[in-house]
């Protein structure tokens, strides 16, 4: 078996194999190569020993650190993974229905098998895609995922390769796809051996982790060469069916041809090989649609990205909340609500108070599809960055909680659900580390509490993220559907999804054929999509719309409601939603 490594600062390299040592070459035909022969087979433990280490560090194209970041890799036959009997069910994102999933609080075990075992729920429910949080290995066993040490292997604790490879197998047989978020703007604080290797990072940038990550400083051309690499691995060699780029405008690149093109670029070549539909969504803070604009026309050419702007209108419609980024939304929440719903970006140049400046840049309506934005109102950031982790079902009625989900489920954005959303889940999602290192654990701890002391939190009210019970409380509750007001909501969502599915209309990417009427001080909205109506009452007052002489009749609604009249009027109860349609 060959292993190589890129190490070009190093003057000696050798190849850590079980017990034996063999000295590494270098590769007459790549700069900064070495290379070996060697026997090995599946689970061989090995690393590299560099300038005389006398511990050898783990592979940074490793596929499995049984032991964690620290410990050696370990030789996976890619081939021996669990096989893929199900094809992908090739569901473009513009019929698509996301399902944000943490493997390990979905199920108190923490697993992709236990994952795996409830996709029958997700199926039922109707969502196309599951979207994985981050899965490469981090320090500890419990963590977001979000400080992964190495961008190419399989976190230990939740299954491994083989756990993924299982996972994903079980999800295409049920019909789902799989996307998976991937973290390039970063690693994590521990178990980050790249810098020993080579120039994976530049002092030219700083962020705020440190250090940027090298996309254009000397040496880049391999280090993005890596992160390439490794995306590619997921989707070629687990069959992931596309990839949620964590903070693209964090990436410092100053190049011409930037990284997230040449990403975009080697994704697309890799769907035409396989002639799978592989796509690429980013989170980005910008409000800048050139993220999702094709190459061809000038921009970096992924399929899509989070709308921040549609969620933090909608969050303040729905609570009244002000503080920080949301008071650019909450003047008139429900007029920031109907602009993003006509025109995306909340922030298309103009002015964030947040930010102190101006902020965004307009979307093309009438050319940019509506599928090039994912819209949700509860996502892992939105919720597990506040103080409590709290979720909108521990605040807000379940009417109102049904009124959201009328919004997101058939707005014109991609939609997308936070798991146990679509009950109402009364579990928090609160923010819990792991971290080995007593004093980054204490770091931590401390970081967290003075960050909510600002706005008003005592200490001993924040969660400790490195008690165990903080991730055992955020663990879903999976005897909470069974219940009535719980089911209730289910039945909703199932329902919301399924009329989706079945009116071409919901799923219509012309933005500029979506109308929304409102009215700020009744608590109201209204938008028509096609010969579909969606109307939300938010006020706890019941109120009465003038939907106009349509002939549209009732599809779905959260409280009994008659047909509108001849006049077009429909009366709404306080905080209810209802479709209609021809």
């Amino acid at each position: 078996m060959q292993f190589e490594v890129w190490a070009p600062l190093t003057g000696r390299v050798a190849l850590r194999l079980d017990d034996e040592t063999y000295a590494m070459a270098r590769d007459p035909d790549r700069d900064g190569w070495w290379t070996v022969q060697a026997p090995a087979g599946e689970g061989s433990r090995y690393g590299f020993l560099l300038d005389g280490d006398t511990v050898p560090r783990p592979d940074p194209r490793g596929r499995r650190l049984p032991d964690g970041p620290d410990g050696m890799s370990a030789v996976v036959d890619l081939d021996a993974l669990a096989p893929r009997s199900a094809p992908s069910p090739r569901v473009p994102l513009q019929d698509a229905v996301l399902y944000e999933l943490h493997v390990g609080t979905f199920t108190p075990e923490g697993t992709f098998d236990a994952a795996a075992a409830r996709l029958g729920h997700l199926a039922a429910l109707g969502v196309t895609h599951v979207e994985l949080m981050p899965v490469c290995s981090f320090a500890g066993r419990h963590g977001w995922g979000y400080d992964g040490a190495a961008p190419w292997a399989v976190h230990e604790p939740y299954g491994g390769p083989a756990g993924l490879a299982r996972f994903t197998a079980a999800a295409h047989a049920a019909g789902l796809g799989v996307v998976l978020d991937v973290v390039h703007n970063h690693l994590g604080p521990s178990g980050n051996h790249l810098p020993a290797f080579g120039p994976y990072f530049t002092d030219t940038h700083h962020t705020p982790w440190g250090a940027a990550v090298n996309l254009d400083a000397p040496g880049s051309d391999e280090v993005r060469a890596y992160l390439v690499g490794s995306a590619l691995a997921w989707l070629r060699d687990y069959g992931i069916d596309g990839l949620r780029l964590d903070a693209v405008h964090a990436l410092a690149d100053g190049r011409a041809l930037t990284f997230l093109e040449e990403l975009s670029a080697a994704v697309d070549a890799l769907a035409a090989e396989t002639g799978r539909p592989l796509f690429l969504i980013a989170e980005s803070d910008r409000c800048d649609p050139r993220t999702t604009t094709p190459r061809a026309a000038g921009g970096l050419g992924l399929q899509a990205q989070w709308n921040d702007d549609f969620h933090h209108a909608l969050h303040c419609a729905l609570t009244g909340e002000s503080q920080a980024y949301y008071a650019d939304f909450a003047e008139a929440p429900l007029a920031a609500l109907a602009k993003t719903l006509t025109r995306v970006f909340f922030h298309d140049g103009t002015w964030s108070s947040f930010r102190g400046r101006t902020h965004g840049r307009p979307v093309d309506h009438r050319r940019t599809p509506a599928h090039r934005f994912v819209g949700y109102s509860q996502t892992h950031d939105q919720i597990g960055n506040r103080a409590l982790g709290d979720r909108l079902s521990a605040s807000l009625s379940p009417g109102l909680l049904a009124c959201a989900a009328a919004v997101a489920l058939t707005g014109p954005f991609v939609p997308m659900l936070f798991m146990g959303e679509e009950w109402g889940a009364r579990t928090p999602w609160q923010y819990f580390t792991d971290h080995p290192d007593p004093e980054l654990g204490e770091a931590v701890r401390s970081g967290r509490r003075r960050e909510f002391a600002a706005h008003g939190w005592k200490a001993e009210e924040i969660p400790d993220p490195q008690d165990p019970a903080t991730r055992d409380r955020s663990c879903l509750d999976w005897s909470e559907p069974e219940q009535p007001l719980h089911a209730r909501l289910l039945d909703w969502y199932r329902t919301l999804v399924a009329l989706r599915r079945t009116h071409p209309d919901l799923r219509d990417p012309d933005l500029a054929a979506v109308r929304v009427a409102h009215d700020e001080e009744r608590r109201w909205l209204t938008f028509r999509r096609g010969d579909v109506r969606v109307a939300v009452n938010l006020s706890a007052e019941p109120v009465t719309i003038a939907l106009g002489r349509n002939g549209v009749r009732v599809l779905a609604s959260w409280e009994p409601l008659e047909h509108p009249g001849p006049d077009g009027r429909i009366h709404l109860p306080g905080e209810s939603a209802v479709v209609l349609g021809p």
